[in-house]
């Protein structure tokens, strides 16, 4: 029997038009008015997407460093590595697998999240529990809040309940 591959899936709608969804997960400006309070995108397969959530650490533990740029297809798709937190370093130095998808509706646009490539046991099981939480209670509600309010105010960033 064939073990069932462990994902996390999930998805949002944002109330802006698709350009500007696009823009914000794919230039280094708009990243940083929802996603990290600094970062470094390549926007070309191989290139870098790393989010930096603590950019005045050392190098290391800055955040979602060493993740690379999969695929690109402009409006519509964007994958990408994304490693463990420095919290978990012994499946810090592996990587994951994220695609986004965008797709255009009256209400805005709807960004759909799938993140994949997960080993089990260990540190690999409470890497997927803290992604679990931390794509849908922060980085997707900070996404739709930058486009309903403002962008995140790092020094003071808002605290989001369902």
């Amino acid at each position: 029997m064939v073990k069932r591959e462990k994902i996390i899936q999930g998805e949002i709608v944002v109330p802006a038009n698709i350009e500007d969804v696009w823009k914000v997960w794919t230039t280094e400006a708009g990243a940083k008015t929802f996603f990290a309070p600094d970062c470094q995108i390549d926007l070309v397969p191989g290139g870098a997407y790393e989010m930096y959530f603590s950019p005045e650490s050392p190098p290391g533990v800055r955040g979602g460093e060493g993740c690379r740029i999969l695929a690109i297809q402009p409006m519509s798709m964007l994958s990408f590595t994304w490693n463990a937190p420095p919290s978990l370093p012994q499946v810090r130095g592996q990587f994951t697998h994220v695609i986004l998808r965008f797709i255009e509706e009256a209400e805005g646009t709807r960004v759909i999240l799938t993140q994949d490539g997960w080993g089990s046991g260990g540190e690999w099981d409470k890497a997927f529990d803290y992604f679990k939480t931390a794509w849908f209670k922060v980085v997707l509600p900070r996404l739709k809040f930058r486009f309903t309010h403002n962008p995140i105010d790092w020094e003071n960033p808002p605290t989001l309940v369902d």
